[in-house]
């Protein structure tokens, strides 16, 4: 179990991708569940005004007031290439790389360190080995608040 907020999902896929690349296994499930469980960490994210009071998440936008709650759950199959191929798996990607990193000292426990995101995601590429133009698709964490979507 792997909890580092709402990082944690994608925590636990490079881990998993680790433990492949070195050999500590030859299949790896991964992912995360969120479930709201218990009132009090509403009343404590609406006490810190991290949720929109209309209840709509309004990511990168000049009128973003907060992020809305929501559960889900989803979970991969990890698998080297050749024997995802071997095994005639469905390929949905391809895990080149990444990086993890832990932004330090910032405003609250809350509040993204933009030098140390910027320093992390120059470290994804070099550890891929690709440049930022072969991206094709970017998953964004958009919190619909002015620190979390800078």
């Amino acid at each position: 179990s792997i909890d580092t907020a709402c990082s944690s999902s994608l925590y636990a896929i490079h881990q998993a991708s680790e433990a492949l690349r070195h050999g500590d296994c030859s299949m790896a499930v991964a992912g995360g569940v969120n479930a709201v469980l218990l009132p009090t960490t509403t009343i404590a994210f609406c006490q810190a005004q991290m949720l929109s009071p209309d209840g709509k998440c309004k990511s990168f936008d000049a009128r973003a007031d907060g992020y809305a709650r929501s559960e889900g759950a989803g979970m991969i199959v990890l698998k080297p290439l050749i024997q995802a191929l071997k095994d005639n798996d469905p390929i949905y990607a391809l895990v080149r790389g990444g990086a993890l990193s832990n932004d330090g000292k910032t405003q609250g426990i809350a509040q993204p360190g933009y030098d140390a995101q910027v320093s992390l995601i120059d470290t994804a590429y070099r550890h891929a080995a690709i440049q930022p133009y072969q991206v094709q698709y970017i998953e964004a964490h958009g919190t619909g608040t002015k620190a979390g979507d800078r």
